[in-house]
């Protein structure tokens, strides 16, 4: 059975999707090591999960991005809600959503996402958005609509959002954050000698800036960031950038594996062996950050409700120890 959600009013394949990219030599896919292998779908609640995405008209990045984790997260009905439509403004060389320019904002999107949590029963939910660079505000005000949209679906549900970066959109991030999600979430995606290839229309300290404005704005929220390994950096360039990240105060890192879409996307320099990412993670933890995700098949949203809880009870424990040792 196919595993996309159709969306009829543009096709998704070869050039129409990625069309500023056909330019590009072909980049061999290179062959996955077996432990980031995945067994396609066949669980009952991973249909059901599609089907009610599809009835609602929602994107998702599970798919646009062609995640590994698609099966596994949908057959638990976790699905990360991508606004904005499906089309992006950016054209970074590692993601696999569509370039081009979008369409106009559908009004009644927060509404259907808000029913889609509700009747999905989520305990936490990650929205996140294609890069909208032709609105004045960037897709500020339509996060700003989701997060009370789901507030009102489904007063129980923790809301975590993963915006673009706002670049040149002046009051954006206030926008948001004003609207109280619980964890603002914001990828660097690789380190800052690759952004002019592989990030191109990002800069690293805008990104970076805008983690460290969020928690200004509100130093309740948690604050996360996530990296891709395989894209060409080093490893003294990943601990550098978890330094930047610590400095800005964020609290979550995310690290995953790079996986190239097709062959014209940016190719992969390397697989990391799980043994890589488990130091990885305790370089993270011993630089003090309260939650740390880092394997081949991390993603930003992958069990992102389970780390929530970890990631309140890291910051509950040592608040706790904090005022112990003031007494």
């Amino acid at each position: 059975m196919p595993t996309r959600i159709e969306i009829d009013h543009r096709p998704r394949i070869g050039a129409d999707r990625h069309p500023e990219k056909a330019h590009r030599p072909d980049q061999p896919l290179a062959r996955k090591p077996a432990w980031i292998r995945v067994k396609a779908p066949t669980h009952p609640v991973y249909f059901e999960t599609r089907a009610l995405l599809r009835d609602n008209h929602l994107a998702t990045v599970c798919e646009e991005a062609a995640c590994p984790n698609i099966g596994e997260c949908w057959s638990r009905r976790h699905a990360t809600m991508m606004i904005m439509g499906d089309v992006c403004t950016r054209a970074c060389a590692f993601c696999n959503v569509a370039t081009g320019l979008p369409g106009q904002l559908d009004a009644d999107e927060p509404r259907r996402v808000g029913d889609a949590v509700a009747k999905l029963g989520l305990r936490h939910v990650v929205v996140t958005s294609v890069d909208r660079d032709d609105l004045a505000d960037g897709g500020a005000r339509h996060f700003a609509h989701t997060i009370r949209a789901i507030r009102a679906a489904a007063p129980g549900t923790t809301i975590e959002v993963l915006t673009p970066d706002f670049l040149r959109k002046d009051g954006a991030l206030e926008i948001v954050v004003e609207a109280r999600p619980d964890v603002f979430n914001h990828n660097l995606e690789t380190v800052p000698r690759l952004y002019p290839s592989i990030r191109p229309g990002a800069r690293y300290f805008v990104s970076l800036q805008l983690l460290a404005r969020a928690r200004e704005l509100d130093p309740e929220l948690f604050t996360k960031s996530g990296l891709m390994v395989g894209l060409g950096e080093d490893k003294g360039e990943i601990h550098q950038v978890m330094d930047d990240l610590r400095a800005a105060e964020v609290d979550f890192i995310t690290l995953g594996q790079y996986l190239q879409p097709t062959v014209k996307h940016a190719p992969v320099s390397h697989f990391a062996t799980p043994e890589e990412f488990a130091a990885y993670a305790t370089a993270a933890r011993g630089k003090g950050f309260l939650m740390v995700a880092s394997s081949p098949l991390t993603r930003s949203s992958y069990h992102a409700d389970a780390d929530f809880a970890a990631m309140q009870a890291a910051r509950r424990a040592g608040s706790q120890a904090t005022a112990a040792r003031a007494r």
